[in-house]
């Protein structure tokens, strides 16, 4: 990625930063117990620290200042999400009220409820996200599959996010209940880091703790790019898992899996190549389960022969309303679908990222039985 482009986006990322800040606490001060006890000066400070507080929270944590950035980060990260719930609430009482311009008498009550309405989905949302993840369970009839490997099981975790809010303890609970579902394979569909690799390396031991017969494989994600790609794939292979970039491998007689470094943040970093293509060409001979941690160019892994894809990246939306956002660059946003005739399933995500939240839809661990033709 270009400094240009960096430039770019971080303006642009802190531009609507700013504006939710502004839109949210401009409506606020119209609340009437809010104008009533609270200064608009009061406003102003808590908008201007609130904003700052993420930011500030990651930057202690850069410099082992964790005593005080980690419950920071906690705090400043479900503020994100708290802040889109207001942001959503208040834009839908301003379009029903026309602004207040509609039922003006009613409408700055209005939009204290539709805060408070906000603060109690926060809450749910909370209580969602730091529950553990379900098993959801599917069942893939894999053309070209022997039928000595029929009732094979692959599970799939994708998106942990490992770093601050989540870490070794949390994992350690996960790859427990990995092991419980008695898998053949374990893959890994990006974004196993967060931000920092530096972080998650003395989690090592932990992490060396997924195993499975037919062994743990995994892609990279968006994260691994940003974090630092080669040092995020160092820590990969050191755990144990085989790491496929746009190449193919067979595990078993019969069964190949594919992986492909994640194509959204390739293309970000400046990288055209074509992919899926380069991983599915000169594969071994079998039935296909290609890795993606995008949900992109689903059509391109149908022709290139792929007869299962798995993703990730999307966490369904994580917050919703979120989810319909995320629909308009991602189609494929969560679930199970069939493009071209093969089947794409995205998981919503193990972990989560940023706020600790999730409305309405759980984490998840996706565990596929796989059934010859």
């Amino acid at each position: 990625m270009t400094p240009l482009r960096i430039a770019l986006f971080l303006v642009a990322a802190l531009s609507v930063w700013t504006a939710m800040h502004g839109y949210v606490f401009w409506r606020l001060a119209s609340v009437p117990w809010v104008a009533e006890y609270l200064p608009r000066r009061t406003l102003l400070w808590a908008a201007g620290a609130l904003a700052v507080s993420y930011p500030l929270a990651r930057l202690l944590n850069s410099r082992q200042l964790e005593i005080v950035g980690e419950p920071l980060e906690f705090l400043a990260a479900n503020w994100i999400g708290i802040l889109f719930l207001l942001v959503t609430a208040l834009l839908a009482t301003d379009l029903v009220t026309l602004g207040g311009w509609l039922l003006p008498r009613f409408a700055p009550a209005m939009r204290g409820w539709a805060a408070g309405l906000a603060l109690v989905l926060a809450a749910i949302g909370l209580v969602q996200g730091l529950r553990p993840p379900v098993v959801q369970d599917y069942e893939v009839t894999l053309k070209g599959l022997p039928k000595e490997r029929d009732g094979l099981v692959l599970v799939a975790i994708s998106d942990l996010h490992l770093g601050t809010l989540i870490g070794g303890h949390w994992m350690t609970h996960l790859i427990g209940r990995v092991d419980g579902l008695k898998p053949d394979v374990v893959v890994v569909v990006g974004d196993l880091v967060d931000g920092e690799v530096g972080r998650l390396e003395p989690l090592l031991p932990v992490l060396q703790k997924l195993r499975a017969p037919l062994g743990v494989w995994a892609v990279t994600g968006n994260h691994e790019y940003y974090a630092g790609l080669e040092r995020s794939v160092g820590l990969l292979e050191a755990a144990g898992y085989t790491v496929l970039r746009d190449r193919a491998a067979e595990i078993a007689p019969g069964l190949v899996l594919a992986g492909v470094d994640d194509l959204g943040a390739r293309r970000q970093f400046g990288r055209t190549d074509q992919a899926i293509e380069k991983a599915l060409a000169d594969r071994p001979p079998g039935a296909v389960v290609l890795l993606s941690h995008s949900p992109a160019q689903a059509d391109k892994a149908a022709a290139g022969g792929a007869g299962l894809m798995l993703s990730g990246h999307t966490h369904n939306g994580q917050i919703w309303p979120f989810n319909y956002l995320v629909r308009l660059s991602n189609p494929l946003v969560g679930g199970r679908y069939e493009i071209g005739g093969m089947p794409v399933i995205v998981g919503r995500g193990t972990g989560t990222w940023g706020p600790r939240m999730r409305l309405w839809r759980p984490s998840e661990i996706v565990r596929i039985t796989l059934r010859a033709g």
